[in-house]
């Protein structure tokens, strides 16, 4: 690391020294911030002990709102591309094909006579 420094930090009354590039420490500082924030919660919630646990379930939820908002936000990328593909279609007149095959996949019938 270049121009590291070592940054105290407290979390749950605990402190901790943390070497830190310069040019980072208020993203570690806000990091610390919300972990102790988060930790706090999980304490204060359940009936959990011992601060490795407690530390366990703060990281298992912030692992679970990072990915769910990884899938919202994938979701939304593929939305947004679906709609400009859509868009890019319609301006070529493709989106009439569309319109005109059939909506099922089962073989029409047709009556005879």
């Amino acid at each position: 690391m270049t121009n590291a420094a070592t940054v105290n930090i407290n979390i749950l009354g605990k402190d901790y020294q943390i070497a830190c590039p310069q040019d980072e420490r208020a993203r570690l500082d806000r990091a610390a911030t919300e972990l102790d924030a988060r930790m706090r919660a999980v304490r204060a919630n359940g009936n959990i002990i011992g601060l490795e646990r407690i530390a366990v379930m703060a990281a298992l939820n912030l692992c679970h709102e990072l990915q769910t908002g990884q899938e919202n936000d994938c979701e939304g990328k593929a939305q947004a591309s679906l709609e400009r593909i859509a868009e890019k279609l319609e301006l070529l007149g493709l989106d009439e094909l569309k319109q005109s095959e059939p909506h099922s996949s089962e073989p029409e019938v047709k009556p005879e006579g």
